[in-house]
Formats: C-alpha cells, sequence, structure tokens
C-alpha cells in the first residue's frame, strides 16, 4: 500500500513554493512525523513530515522544483515487509550507522525534527549534549554548538580538495532563494516608489550603559532574560513614535493611514536573507516582554520556524547593523511603512561636554523616511527625541 507525499496548505498570500531540500532517499526507512523535505517560499520555511511509517518509494518533485497547495511530493509505501528490510539491514551496518539510529531512538518525540535529521546525519550521542531548550530540551542551536565544539576528521571530499590544484578564477552560479528574490525586490520597489531619505545623529550611549551594568544582573535573575541595548531603543521610538504619528503612518494610495498601535518589526539576519518578525502593540509590552520576545523571534528565524503571521504588517522598523561594526549606513525603508531606524556600532570617541574634551561611548543613529509623508522637521525632531530619551533614561519612568 502507498500513500501520496502531499504539499501541505500554503500560507495565505503565498502561490507557490520551491524544493528546497530533501532529506531522504527512495529506499530509506521513514518515521511519522519526521521531516522529510524542506519546502522553501519567499517569506517562510515549510517542514514537510512523514504523514506514516513506511519506505520512500519515489520523489515525483526533486530538489529546485516548484509546487502548489495539494500537488504530489513523492510517494510512501507502507509495506511491512519493506520496514522489516530497512530494519534487518540497519542491523547489520556499521557501528556509527547504529549509533546514529540509537541516538534517534532515543530522542524520541522529545526532540524536533530538524534536531533529530542533525543527530542522524553527524552521528551525535544525543547523552553527551545539554539541552538549553524549554524543560531542557536540545534545540538545533545546541546541536550546532556541539558539532563546532568537537574535532571533525577530514572527509573525502576535503581530502581530494587539498589534492587539486585550486582554480586561478573560481566562481560558482547558484539560484537566488526565493526569499532573497523576495527580499530584492521589495527593497527595489521601496527605492522606486518613496521620495527616501535620511537624516543622522549621534548618541552618548554611558547613561544607557551604565544603567544597564548597574541592574543586569538583578534583571535577569527577575526576568529570566538578559537586559540588552535593543529594548531601549524599542521603548524610545515607542515614545516618539506617539509624539510623531506621521513616523508611524503609511500611505494607501492617496489616503494617509494613522496607526493609534506601535508595532515595530525587528531586523533579525539569518543565512537565508533579512527576515523582520513583528512586536504586536509593542508599547503594551515592559522591557522584560521585549527582550523575550526579540529572543524567541531570533531562535525562530534562524531555524527557519517564523510564521507568516509572525512577519506581517508592522508600523514601524528598528535594524542594528552595529552587530556587525557597522559605523554608519543608510537603511531602506520596508514598505508601506514610512521610516526605519538604523542602529550602529558603540564606539569611544572624543566629544565635548561642558566644555570639556572626553572620551563617551558613542552611537551614530539613522532614521531612513519617506519626505511624500514625513517633513524634515518630524523626521529630525523624532530622532531628536530618541537621542535625548535614551541619554537620559529615567525620562522612561517618568514618561516625559
Amino acid at each position: 500500500m502507498s500513500i501520496d507525499i502531499k504539499v501541505p496548505t500554503l500560507p495565505e498570500s503565498i502561490v507557490d513554493a520551491t524544493v528546497a531540500q530533501w532529506h531522504k532517499k527512495p529506499g530509506d526507512f521513514i518515521k511519522r512525523d519526521e521531516n522529510l523535505l524542506d519546502l522553501e517560499t519567499d517569506k517562510v520555511m515549510l517542514e514537510v513530515p512523514a504523514p506514516q511509517d513506511g519506505v520512500l518509494e519515489h520523489i515525483a518533485k526533486p530538489q529546485g522544483s516548484k509546487v502548489t497547495a495539494q500537488e504530489i511530493l513523492g510517494t510512501l509505501t507502507l509495506k511491512k515487509a519493506d520496514a522489516e528490510k530497512i530494519s534487518a539491514e540497519s542491523s547489520s551496518a556499521p557501528e556509527s550507522e547504529k549509533q546514529a539510529v540509537a541516538n534517534k531512538n532515543q530522542a524520541g518525540e522529545t526532540l524536533s525534527p530538524v534536531v533529530r535529521r542533525l543527530v542522524a546525519e553527524q552521528e551525535i550521542d544525543i547523552a553527551q549534549i545539554k539541552g538549553t531548550g524549554k524543560s531542557g530540551r536540545v534545540t538545533k542551536e545546541d546541536i550546532l554548538a556541539h558539532t563546532q565544539m568537537t574535532p571533525q576528521t577530514t572527509t573525502k571530499t576535503q581530502t581530494s580538495l587539498m589534492l587539486t590544484e585550486p582554480s586561478e578564477r573560481p566562481e560558482q552560479r547558484v539560484p537566488m532563494t526565493r526569499l532573497r528574490a523576495r527580499i530584492a525586490e521589495r527593497l527595489v520597489d521601496a527605492q522606486h516608489s518613496a521620495a527616501m531619505l535620511t537624516t543622522f545623529n549621534e548618541i552618548n550611549m554611558q547613561p544607557v550603559m551604565e544603567l544597564r551594568n548597574r541592574y543586569k544582573d538583578i534583571f535577569e535573575k527577575t526576568h529570566g532574560v538578559k537586559l540588552g541595548f535593543m529594548s531601549f531603543f524599542v521603548k524610545a521610538a515607542i515614545a516618539a513614535l506617539k509624539q510623531w504619528p506621521a513616523v508611524n503612518a503609511s500611505i494607501d494610495g492617496t489616503d494617509i493611514v494613522y496607526h493609534g498601535y506601535q508595532d515595530i518589526g525587528i531586523a533579525i539576519s539569518t543565512t537565508r536573507g533579512l527576515v523582520v518578525p513583528i512586536l504586536r502593540d509593542a508599547d503594551m509590552l515592559n522591557m522584560a516582554d521585549i527582550e523575550k520576545q526579540i529572543i524567541e523571534y531570533a531562535d525562530k528565524a534562524r531555524a527557519g520556524k517564523l510564521t507568516l503571521e509572525e512577519m506581517t504588517g508592522g508600523t514601524f522598523t528598528i535594524t542594528n547593523g552595529g552587530a556587525f561594526g557597522s559605523m554608519l549606513s543608510t537603511p531602506i525603508i520596508n514598505a508601506p511603512q514610512a521610516a526605519i531606524l538604523g542602529m550602529h556600532n558603540i564606539i569611544k570617541r572624543p566629544v565635548v561636554d561642558n566644555d570639556q574634551i572626553v572620551i563617551r561611548p558613542i552611537m551614530y543613529v539613522a532614521l531612513s523616511y519617506d519626505h511624500r509623508l514625513i517633513d524634515g522637521r518630524e523626521s529630525v525632531s523624532f530622532l531628536l527625541m530618541i537621542k535625548q530619551l535614551l541619554e537620559d533614561p529615567s525620562r522612561f519612568l517618568l514618561n516625559i
């Protein structure tokens, strides 16, 4: 008996997907709910789990194929004889393969399909890894950290590469991923459709850094999350957005839509590209809630687990190029939003304070905005208010 492996129902507004990678090949024994393949859309990565235990009989859509909802990807045979044959082959397999199977069985239902796949592929003893996830579960990040710490033997492929003289002018052509293509399309559209302009300022980060150093230990002990700089910027942005509502607005045709809420997008870099999950009703969140939500989004983004709903909407975006060492940049608006705030690295610089030249940790900040909607006075005043709030964080408590 065989059953079809079908493309699941795609999220709203997504018409098709691309087969990114098959994790199994014909003849492999599959357990129910084990991830068979990844489907890439222009917004999210989807896993296709096995509907039943069985043997992968046929792949109808190889890597790179475009597919639509309910289209057949392959077939899975449920014949007991095939399963017993695979089981017998695994019993006579080398010890390394037996260890991978044992690890997989030991993991059971406590591990996600992605983690189970990594355990099997890397031949990892799961008992040697301390999980950092909920209830001590082993996460994808735990596996990756373990493999980076463990010395790896040179593979045949690596050996052959070392024995081959490198090309003087090597190049490689690969298809652009769906997410990267979508990012490129949106960025070009934003530059073509908006009258984009950028204004800059600098922030003395010493008050925030002193406050953070003073309370970071008790903050982490109380809330179970580290106190970062992003929550300060989110809080400052919310206050400034309330003061200057045009920065929180958007253009819809010939209308201006003023949003009576602050949904803040946080740009997160992943290996697949930049994603922007949304902090919904950010004005209702305290700083601990903001930090927890950002960490959760970052983990999900790097594991390809963000949902379409988590990345849809937003009234204002914050991006932190300083995490990668950027001194200054002009971020591009995340349409249809009207503005985006760019953070940069913190460098000690000589500045004048009370007519004295002193050394202070300075961050340059940039606000790119749509000049069709936001005038220079509003953009400059908005960025100035963020500067003033961060240079005197006590204003957060006094709401002034």
